[in-house]
């Protein structure tokens, strides 16, 4: 008997993670999406991945560029999160922001991040999962290594 997808979700949440938004350029549309289903695959080739729900527009945009950056949230970065956490159209006009090497928006003020051409997009059940190759990238914690990230663990933390 299979669990129940709520229960399955109250569980994985005891994990935690770290929080990244994933953005991309399809067309002329800026879109992005929060993830912590993110992580570091293979450092030769440089790879990384994401988990996305087959039925969101991030899923189709995502297709349409063929490229992505994942940025690191900084723990001062939780209004961000939250933007990218919600369905419909995301607005970029105020943020503070430049194009990556692909095109892919590179938000300013995270701890870092990584700019990636799609090389494949596997099935996995409800989500696909869509693997970067990283053509660029930026570790943004300074010299003295300060930098908090925001973490999820059961809802949002702070390092203490």
């Amino acid at each position: 008997m299979p669990i129940d997808p709520k229960l399955q979700r109250t569980i994985m949440g005891r994990f935690a993670t770290g929080v990244t938004v994933v953005t991309m350029k399809a067309g002329e549309t800026l879109w992005g999406m929060t993830a912590n289903a993110v992580t570091s695959l293979s450092l030769d080739p440089s790879l990384v991945l994401v988990c996305v729900d087959k039925t969101t527009q991030t899923h189709q945009y995502l297709k349409q560029a063929g490229a992505f950056a994942m940025n690191i949230l900084a723990e001062d970065q939780q209004e961000l999160s939250n933007r990218f956490a919600t369905p419909g159209p995301k607005e970029f006009s105020d943020l503070d922001f430049v194009d990556g090497e692909t095109g892919s928006p590179v938000l300013g003020g995270t701890l870092g991040y990584v700019d990636c051409r799609l090389r494949e997009v596997l099935a996995g059940g409800d989500h696909d999962i869509f693997i970067g190759e990283i053509v660029d990238g930026e570790d943004r914690v300074g010299e003295d290594g300060v930098g908090r990230p925001l973490l999820y663990f059961g809802g949002y933390q702070k390092l203490s």
